[in-house]
C-alpha cells in the first residue's frame, strides 16, 4: 500500500503552451497538497527535463507548435524504455485522446478542467505509478537477497561436498590400507585418470562425453575404485603367493561389493553424478574392451567411459609397483604391456590418450613414489 504522503510529494511535471492553463493547473494540485510541481510551456525542453528529474506524472498538453504532444511522447518514450512512464495528455479531441493512448500515454484530462476529475486522475496514476516502483526498488532487493543466498548455499555445497569427499578419499585409504603393498596408489591413479579425460576431451570423438564436470568427477570418484575390498578377507587380500581359483573368484567380488555399497548412497542421492561415476569404476574396472574381463563380461562401449579410463590408470601403476609377488616394471616395459593391450584390455580411445601423455605419467609416478 503506498503511503499518502508519498503521493503527495510525488514529482509532477505540468507541460502547456498556455500560461493561463498551467497556472490553473498548478493552483489545482497545491490546493490538493501536492508540493513538487515543476512547468514549463517549452516543449523541445521536456525530455532534457525528464532525464534530470524522472517525474513521476507529466500532464502533457497535445496541441502545442514547434513540437507537439506526440512528438514529446516519442522523446520520452525514448527514454524509458520499461514501461515506467506515467503521462496524463490534455486534450479536447477525442481522436487525440486514443491516439495517445496508443503513443504510449497512460490517461487523459479533459478540457476545460474539471478540477474533481484533474485531483482524481492524477491521484490514481500516481498512487499506480509509485506501486510500480516499490513493487521494482522490492524486486531488486529479493533479486540481490536471491543471489546472495546463491552464493551462501553454494558456498555451503562447496563446503559439505569437500567434507564429503575428504571422507570418501578416507573410507577409501581405509580400504587401501589393508593391502601394505599399494602405497600411494589412490594418489596416482586419481591423477592418472585425470590426466587421461583431459587429454581425451581434446579429441572429437572420445568415446564418450567429457567435459569439466566429467573430469572433476572422475578425479574425486576414482579412489573408489577398490573401496569394495573392505569385504576381501585378508586371508585372500593379503596372501603372498598366487590366488587359488577358488581365491580368485571371490576377488572379484570386490567390485560387486563395492558398487553395492555405493549404489545405496546413490538411492539417497540420485542426482550426484559423482556416486554414479564411482559405481561405474567401482564395478566395471576390470571389464576388458574384448569382453574377457569381471564381472560382467561387458565389451567394447557397453563399458562405461569411466572405467575405460580407470582401467589403463590402474593397469599402469600395478605394473609399476612392486608386489610380493612381482618387481616393479620400468616405465618403458608398463607402457609396451599396455600398447599391447590396445584393442584386447583397455579401450583403444584411452590407450592413444595415454601414448601422448606417457612421459606425464612416468613423472607422475616418480613425484609420488615412496623413497
Amino acid at each position: 500500500m503506498v503511503n499518502p504522503s508519498d503521493i503527495l510529494r510525488a514529482r509532477i511535471l505540468i507541460v502547456d503552451d498556455e500560461a493561463p492553463n498551467v497556472l490553473v493547473l498548478e493552483r489545482m494540485l497545491r490546493g490538493a497538497g501536492y508540493t513538487s510541481i515543476t512547468s514549463t510551456m517549452t516543449p523541445s525542453t521536456v525530455a532534457e527535463l525528464y532525464r534530470r528529474q524522472r517525474y513521476d506524472v507529466i500532464l502533457l498538453d497535445i496541441r502545442m507548435p514547434g513540437m507537439d504532444g506526440f512528438e514529446v511522447l516519442a522523446a520520452l518514450q525514448a527514454l524509458e524504455t520499461d514501461g515506467g512512464l506515467s503521462v496524463l495528455v490534455i486534450t479536447a479531441e477525442p481522436a487525440h485522446k486514443l491516439r495517445a493512448l496508443r503513443a504510449g500515454a497512460k490517461d487523459f484530462i479533459s478540457k476545460p478542467f474539471e478540477m474533481a476529475e484533474v485531483l482524481a486522475r492524477v491521484h490514481n496514476m500516481l498512487e499506480v505509478r509509485l506501486l510500480l516502483v516499490e513493487t521494482k526498488d522490492r524486486g531488486i532487493a529479493l533479486a540481490q537477497l536471491n543471489r546472495d543466498l546463491q552464493q551462501l548455499v553454494q558456498a555451503k555445497v562447496r563446503e559439505i561436498s569437500d567434507a564429503q569427499l575428504a571422507t570418501i578419499l578416507a573410507m577409501s585409504t581405509l580400504a587401501e590400507a589393508r593391502d601394505s603393498d599399494t602405497g600411494k596408489h589412490l594418489e596416482r591413479t586419481r591423477a592418472f585418470c585425470r590426466l587421461l579425460a583431459q587429454q581425451m576431451q581434446r579429441v572429437p570423438d572420445d568415446g564418450g562425453t567429457i567435459d569439466a564436470a566429467f573430469i572433476d568427477n572422475i578425479f574425486h570418484a576414482s579412489p573408489l575404485h577398490d573401496i569394495g575390498k573392505v569385504a576381501i578377507p585378508d586371508s585372500i587380500l593379503q596372501k603372498p603367493g598366487a590366488l587359488t581359483p577358488e581365491e580368485f573368484t571371490i576377488m572379484q567380488t570386490h567390485t560387486l561389493h563395492g558398487a553395492a555399497t555405493l549404489q545405496s548412497v546413490h538411492d539417497a542421492y540420485p542426482q550426484d553424478a559423482f556416486i554414479t561415476l564411482g559405481i561405474q569404476i567401482a564395478r566395471a574396472h576390470h571389464e576388458k574392451w574384448d569382453g574377457s574381463g569381471y564381472p560382467d563380461g561387458l565389451v567394447g562401449e557397453t563399458i562405461p567411459l569411466s572405467a575405460r579410463i580407470m582401467a589403463v590408470a590402474d593397469v599402469y601403476d600395478a605394473l609399476r609397483s612392486a608386489r610380493c609377488y612381482k618387481e616393479a616394471f620400468t616405465h618403458a616395459r608398463s607402457r609396451e604391456i599396455i600398447a599391447n593391450g590396445r584393442g584386447k584390455h583397455f579401450a583403444p580411445a584411452v590407450v592413444d590418450a595415454f601414448m601422448l601423455r606417457e612421459q606425464t605419467f612416468d613423472s607422475i609416478h616418480a613425484a609420488t613414489t615412496d623413497a
